[in-house]
């Protein structure tokens, strides 16, 4: 049985404070499939963008496994969703939101998705409070 893959970009939850998450697929080569099976995915500085009505991904590094299965790291990746949906994410965007993408996983048919979330950064205060609850949360489960 394959080994279902689960990657996930914690540091955007802590930038970034999610209003709204939706999953797509993603256009990849068969080079990059390899690799993100192989766990080679940095979602670092990635982030989503809307180029005539289609949504796609910018900056999300897919390192190759070895020289004979070559792409280029980071490019430009289509995300697919239907018509409504990106519609919707189009016009839900406000200034200073932004669609991050937080999560890389295979469905149960084995397909590989990829969840975003329409976004708004989030201030130093606001973090230092979700740094807070974490440790709250921790303390509490270490004393139960």
């Amino acid at each position: 049985m394959k080994k279902p893959v689960n990657i996930n970009n914690r540091k955007a939850r802590f930038d970034f404070e999610f209003i709204r998450t939706l999953t797509a697929g993603i256009q990849l080569m068969g080079s990059e499939v390899k690799s993100i099976k192989d766990n080679r995915v940095s979602f670092v500085d990635s982030y989503c963008y809307f180029k005539d009505k289609e949504l796609f991904l910018k900056n999300l590094n897919v390192t190759p496994i070895s020289a004979i299965y070559t792409h280029e790291p980071a490019r430009e990746r289509k995300l697919l969703l239907n018509r409504k949906e990106l519609k919707k994410l189009e016009s839900d965007m406000d200034k200073g939101m932004t669609i991050v993408p937080f999560r890389i996983f295979t469905n149960e048919k084995g397909l590989i998705k990829i969840d975003i979330a329409l976004a708004k950064g989030k201030r130093t205060f606001n973090k230092r409070a979700s740094i807070k609850e974490k440790d709250i949360d921790r303390d509490t489960k270490r004393s139960i």
